[in-house]
């Protein structure tokens, strides 16, 4: 692509923006998804429930940020890091593929107070 047009800032801008277009349709969606589950949540009358229930969404909240902070970032240093290392671009690679599966299972798991005490114990070794 560099050899056909001497400027390619314009295919890079491109690119970057569909990249976020769809993040941003994704999050609007999931947005608008919460907003029922909220709706739905808060109208549970028993109060112990409504807070299981929360919780599970904001895990649930968490693990989507995991899987799209590390794209995003991969996105914008592909794009427009041309001066940067190719090891950093590679770093941010293996981020994005290993770190929102090997996270998954750690934000659903701390909501289990046997497992909590479990996680802390091994840090504070």
């Amino acid at each position: 692509m560099k050899m056909a047009c001497s400027d390619i800032r314009v295919n890079s801008i491109y690119g970057l923006s569909v990249a976020l277009l769809t993040v941003g349709l994704d999050s609007l969606l999931i947005f608008l998804s919460y907003v029922m589950i909220l709706k739905t949540v808060l109208s549970i009358t028993s109060h112990a429930e409504c807070l299981r229930a929360l919780n599970t969404c904001v895990s649930h909240l968490c693990a989507v940020l995991l899987f799209y902070t590390p794209m995003i970032g991969l996105s914008v240093v592909h794009r427009f890091g041309e001066g940067s290392s190719p090891l950093l671009q590679i770093l941010l690679g293996y981020v994005y593929l290993l770190v929102p599966p090997l996270m998954n299972p750690i934000v659903y798991s701390v909501k289990s107070k046997h497992l909590r005490a479990r996680i802390i114990r091994v840090f504070v070794k």
